[in-house]
């Protein structure tokens, strides 16, 4: 893996110094986003986002920037649900297709190696999904539209206690995956700071792939846990709920962003019901500009938008709003892109629907999370909004 980034590395260096002109009178974006693989919902659901905001560009009859009208181009790359194909996707799209900035990708396993390649092309970079701190360090260029996962520890530590009186907790995660991994042990961190050393009192793992949980249940229905707290992704809770029940476990079932995307309701049904996790976004009880997000969407394909669908839509709209901040384009790929990027870090109080944002000076957006509720008709619910 490491070998493979080195050559694509290599490949984006000896191609900065090639013709940095841009398409006459069009502005390209690149999406590196997932089409096929293990994040192909997530995915699909990321370029409805994209597209709502391309019709309405499109319908205006292009996007002004200073005093010319240019047509946009928003390009779809897939990258499969692979890091790889994910890094020379993004080789591919600012070297040949030459896009003026990148949103993708979601996932920070793909998102990291994109980060690198942008950063590395002096290209302006959003992910909207992307929690993981290594995919914003160090990059001025890069930025997202989510919160730090880090953040959830603490604020799941301030909801258990003020939900559920919860002092003892138990963890169940898989140890293989990097952001349960991480997740799981931020939130202990948390939670031991805040409680006492060994208040978490089963940390209980497993590796990708299992679907057995039977005896770590068990062990976890022992330990005097008031609350279980499992950061994986929306296909794994389902049946981590189903076999907590069968196990006769009573105490809540919290989780983390990571319950956001996919099909978890599709694939639990009322099990999960009335059950909390962290979050950038809730479409339910939606107000304002929300509201017309949430009428949009749900119009365009006849469901409601989800986590990374938002995320995206934001991510999409501050893209095109530094471009326009800009006040002008030259035409010149690398000084453009220099200047979306200085425009995106100046960026204060912009109004999204997962929230304002604003940069902290290291691409990350000074953001509180979101306590969604799974309401009694499966749909995600703002309940409160947690600072940690």
């Amino acid at each position: 893996m490491r070998l493979k980034s080195t050559l694509v590395l290599a490949c984006v260096l000896t191609v900065i110094g090639g013709n940095a002109r841009a398409a006459e009178n069009v502005i390209r974006i690149g999406f590196n986003i997932a089409q096929s693989g293990m994040f192909e919902l997530v995915g699909k659901h990321a370029i409805n986002a994209g597209e709502l905001v391309r019709q309405e560009i499109e319908k205006a009859g292009g996007l002004q920037v200073g005093n010319k009208t240019y047509k946009v181009e928003f390009l779809y790359g897939d990258h499969t649900s692979d890091p790889t194909v994910a890094a020379a996707l993004a080789v591919k799209q600012v070297s040949q297709e030459k896009v003026l900035g990148i949103i993708g990708p979601l996932i920070s396993r793909q998102a990291i190696p994109v980060a690198q390649m942008a950063q590395a092309y002096a290209t302006p970079m959003i992910t909207p999904w992307s929690t993981s701190p290594l995919t914003t360090k160090d990059r001025p260029f890069v930025f997202r539209t989510c919160f730090v996962f880090t953040i959830q520890g603490p604020v799941l530590t301030k909801f258990a206690a003020s939900q559920f009186k919860a002092t003892k907790a138990a963890v169940l995660y898989d140890i293989t995956s990097d952001y349960p991994r991480g997740m799981a042990n931020s939130f202990k961190e948390a939670f031991e700071a805040a409680n006492g050393s060994g208040s978490v009192v089963a940390f209980e793992e497993f590796r990708t792939g299992e679907t057995d949980f039977n005896k770590q249940l068990q062990r976890i229905k022992t330990s005097g846990a008031g609350i279980l707290f499992t950061p994986q992704y929306s296909n794994e809770v389902p049946l981590i709920v189903r076999q907590s029940k069968a196990a006769g476990l009573t105490i809540p079932i919290i989780g983390s962003n990571s319950w956001a995307g996919g099909d978890l309701i599709g694939a639990c049904g009322s099990d999960c019901n009335g059950l909390f996790f962290t979050g950038n976004y809730a479409p339910g009880n939606a107000k304002g500009l929300n509201k017309s997000f949430v009428e949009s969407y749900t119009k365009a394909f006849g469901t409601y938008p989800d986590e990374p669908a938002a995320l995206t839509w934001d991510a999409v709209r501050l893209m095109i709003q530094a471009i326009k901040d800009t006040g002008g384009l030259s035409g010149n790929l690398i000084a453009d892109r220099v200047a979306v990027k200085e425009a995106l870090a100046k960026t204060k109080d912009f109004e999204g629907v997962t929230g304002k944002i604003g940069f902290d000076g290291h691409g990350d957006p000074n953001k509180c999370a979101v306590i969604v509720k799974i309401d009694d008709k499966g749909v995600f619910t703002f309940h409160d909004s947690i600072c940690p």
